[in-house]
């Protein structure tokens, strides 16, 4: 992942003095996306379940030169997310952007073989998770009459595989928020857009699967429902959210970006 970012030979400073808060970043997807934008300048707040991931991602970034604090945050519990806002606002004095990236999966097997206990932990982290973020932060937005809210949702919101119906049934809710939510708040001049990353490797991918490594057998498998020919890349993940949440992306609300390669064509 590059340290920065050009385009035409112009250093893309789009976020500075911004606060951007990332969920989940202190690996996979919300590492890289954290790192991207505080390569832009911003001021980010890099959130985590596991403080000691979140403080190494933010070490990395201030010794890169950037600003960054990290908080340890339990997206499904209401208090922490409260705590999450308040050291964000009180850090940096305001929060410009939202990316609601933290997610968990129950181990790839059919529902019918999934505990009960299983599906409340994966709608609890994707969709609590997501409500209380948007929840919290929204007022605070519409004080300042400005903001943007980036949620990672999945291709398999709209092109599910097997084995994950749960884990697709929160990220189809999360897309539906996501529009609803752009329609509640578009007159407060805050802009609401989704991001649906096919299969990476990551630990979260390997998590779900069960193993340490990917097999080449089902690394080759994904791939071949690809038709770029490859799985998806945290930089990949990490262009999108920053683009929705860019001036470039000013006039767009209410939409999901698919980044996987053409999966759901």
């Amino acid at each position: 992942m590059p340290d920065v970012y050009c385009f035409e030979g112009v250093i893309l400073n789009r976020f500075e003095e911004q606060c951007v808060i990332v969920t989940g970043a202190g690996s996979g997807f919300g590492e890289a996306t954290a790192k991207r934008f505080a390569s832009e300048k911003a001021n980010v707040v890099v959130s985590d379940v596991e403080a000691a991931s979140a403080a190494k991602v933010c070490d990395e970034i201030q010794k890169a030169g950037g600003k960054a604090i990290s908080v340890t945050c339990d997206v499904s519990v209401e208090a922490d997310m409260e705590d999450l806002l308040d050291k964000a606002i009180g850090e940096f004095g305001a929060v410009d952007v939202m990316v609601n990236n933290a997610g968990y999966s129950h181990m790839s097997r059919l529902l019918w073989k999934i505990s009960v206990e299983e599906f409340d932990a994966v709608f609890a982290v994707n969709v609590k998770g997501v409500f209380l973020g948007c929840k919290h932060v929204i007022p605070r937005m519409i004080e300042r009459k400005k903001g943007v809210i980036v949620n990672i949702a999945s291709v398999g919101a709209i092109a599910p595989r097997a084995g994950v119906t749960p884990y697709n049934g929160t990220k189809g809710a999360v897309l539906t928020m996501t529009k609803g939510l752009a329609m509640e708040t578009a007159r407060h001049n805050i802009r609401v857009n989704a991001v649906n990353p096919v299969a990476a490797e990551t630990g979260f991918m390997k998590g779900a699967m069960g193993v340490d490594q990917l097999e080449d057998e089902d690394r080759e498998r994904l791939i071949s429902t690809i038709p770029l020919g490859r799985m998806a890349e945290p930089f990949d993940v990490a262009a999108a959210v920053t683009f929705l949440s860019s001036e470039d992306a000013r006039f767009i609300t209410g939409t999901s970006l698919n980044v996987d390669g053409g999966r759901s064509v």
